[in-house]
């Protein structure tokens, strides 16, 4: 019964971006563009 609960734990759901299409978690921001709902939040620059 102590690990009757860990059948219901799952991984977040991802979603693709419409911008780049990377894979994101819904209601976020898109770490990859910076878009939320088709306009930009905030900029991002390539890592370095």
């Amino acid at each position: 019964m102590r690990r009757a609960y860990n059948s219901v734990l799952r991984l977040p759901q991802l979603s693709v971006c419409p911008q780049c299409a990377a894979p994101y978690v819904p209601h976020r921001v898109c770490p990859a563009c910076g878009f939320y709902r088709g306009r930009q939040v905030i900029s991002v620059t390539a890592g370095a």
